[in-house]
């Protein structure tokens, strides 16, 4: 996101470290009272006052805000209640060690936890942040995110494809070093079919 929308002295404060390695960065878009998937029902408010945004609400499932290397956030959250439907919507980069910016907890997800890397509640109450700081412009961040979605897309798919991968090469070994009623599983005519219908499901 920094690298498409951002600008240069916004690349050369954040997106420099973040490719160095130095820091990491988090996304917080999601709140606990609507349904965020629908990012028209975000409540969380960035108001302009002078030469600074603003910043009141609640987010939660922020990920990676709990790394300790964390220090960026990129914020989403309503410009103008009046606009258009999906004008209203802004992004901003906060850093996370700004006033207001409160990690409540860390959450955990189906039993599991794994904090401090993991997904945060975080409260904003009054934080301030430099007008600069705003990505693209005010009631853009329907456009940033989608333009986000397709490269995320693509990263979800190519991680779920190397695991099918790697899963199917893990089990073609196994089926080729297990000896069962006289001869290896591979040559078991169940799993030819197996192993067949896996790779074509991959493909």
């Amino acid at each position: 996101m920094l690298h498409r929308y951002g600008t240069r002295a916004q690349k050369d404060q954040w997106l420099a470290p973040l490719m160095r390695g130095e820091i990491r960065s988090a996304f917080l878009m999601t709140e606990p009272g609507v349904a965020s998937s629908d990012a028209t029902n975000i409540q969380c408010r960035i108001e302009r006052e002078g030469d600074e945004y603003v910043i009141n609400g609640k987010k939660w499932w922020s990920s990676g805000a709990g790394d300790p290397r964390c220090k960026v956030a990129i914020l989403m959250g309503k410009t103008d209640m009046e606009a258009r439907k999906h004008q209203q919507q802004s992004m901003i980069l906060m850093p996370l060690d700004t006033a207001g910016v409160t990690v409540e907890r860390a959450l955990t997800v189906y039993g599991y936890d794994d904090a401090p890397h993991g997904h945060m509640e975080i409260r904003l109450e009054n934080v301030r942040v430099p007008a600069d700081k705003l990505l693209l412009g005010e009631g853009r961040g329907f456009e940033i995110a989608q333009g986000r979605l397709g490269p995320g897309r693509i990263h979800h798919c190519m991680r779920t494809i190397g695991a099918a991968e790697e899963a199917l090469e893990q089990m073609v070994k196994r089926l080729q070093s297990r000896v069962a009623f006289g001869k290896r599983l591979s040559e078991h005519s169940i799993w030819e079919q197996r192993v067949a219908e896996a790779r074509i499901e991959i493909d």
